[in-house]
């Protein structure tokens, strides 16, 4: 089988492609022939060494795979020929992935795999921001940043399927049209707009009741000072590359709560929750309400070019890898 391999941390440039043996299922594990798997912006970090993941060289990236059980290891009860998509932190990026049954959950026959791929991380996340840990309630206000990347995306969605009003800020126009086609009621460009202002004038004065954050860096602090009253911020990544440092009297201030998003943690630790979280979205993703939106689909030899684009921040939605 092929496989993308990352032999020392660097940029997407220094990853090869190499033919390696096939796999045989540990205990507790399938092997899954890989059909598509997705591009995130943790497997950008990874390779560099920069991830709270960090697996021994040489190692394959990739976190999240759609594809078809190869093999079944023992005490496992899917079986060769079952339809799955898995997260599973790295190894996606190969014709075939070991991957623990835990992690895997069966598709239906019509599912296509590039948009199973394209689903799990970021709408799981992106559910367990907004609805478990944000509690987004019907016509309040949420501000999603970095909103036309994956789990952006998946938040203005989520957001108006629940019944929300939500601003999507983004740092181009062309992203931000994105962003409306996916049912966000207003747009801030951060490159252009003087944030503080744009969310005032966005929300009579008033502020987010809910700041959905994946960016970090620069735009977190002005962005807290503007929330509402009671306000949840919720901190999802730092695709800026920044780790902000709040002062904390802004939130005594407005009453409001900083709140931490570890949706792999979540799975892990609280699976039935999690299995609830994804039977809702399917049920949403049935009536219309949620449509993963896919910018780029690649082969397995162009996997650095793909995540040399994430890394440049050229992508909106997300980029998918087919085998």
């Amino acid at each position: 089988m092929r496989a993308i391999r990352c032999k020392k941390y660097g940029p997407p440039a220094t990853l090869t492609l190499e033919e390696l043996p096939d796999l045989l299922p540990p205990p507790g594990h399938v092997v899954i022939d890989v059909k598509a798997a997705s591009v995130n912006f943790p497997d950008v970090l990874i390779i560099e060494n920069k991830y709270q993941v960090k697996p021994p060289l040489p190692f394959t990236p990739g976190a999240e795979v759609a594809g078809v059980v190869r093999a079944a290891g023992e005490g496992v009860t899917l079986a060769p020929g079952t339809r799955v998509v898995a997260f599973i932190g790295y190894g996606g990026f190969a014709e075939q992935v070991a991957a623990p049954a835990s992690a895997c959950m069966p598709l239906p026959d019509d599912a296509e795999f590039a948009t199973a791929a394209a689903f799990m991380l970021a709408y799981g996340t992106s559910h367990h921001a907004v609805v478990d840990r944000a509690a987004l309630q019907p016509g309040e206000t949420m501000l999603v940043l970095g909103a036309a990347g994956g789990v952006g995306l998946a938040a203005v969605e989520i957001g108006k399927a629940i019944g929300a009003r939500v601003i999507a800020a983004a740092s181009t126009d062309e992203k931000l049209a994105v962003c409306t086609a996916h049912g966000a009621d207003a747009t801030l460009n951060y490159a252009r707009d003087d944030l503080r202002a744009r969310i005032r004038e966005l929300t009579d004065g008033k502020g987010p009741d809910v700041i959905y954050d994946p960016v970090g860096g620069v735009y977190t602090e002005p962005a807290f000072r503007s929330i509402a009253w009671r306000g949840r911020h919720l901190v999802v990544g730092f695709a800026n590359g920044e780790i902000p440092k709040l002062p904390l009297n802004l939130a005594l201030l407005k009453s409001a709560s900083v709140v931490g998003v570890a949706w792999g943690e979540f799975a892990k630790r609280e699976p039935h929750r999690n299995a609830a979280a994804f039977a809702q979205m399917f049920e949403w993703m049935k009536a219309g309400k949620l449509r993963p939106h896919i910018s780029a689909r690649h082969a397995l030899a162009d996997t650095p070019r793909a995540l040399a684009d994430m890394a440049s921040r050229r992508v909106t939605g997300k980029i998918v890898i087919e085998m």
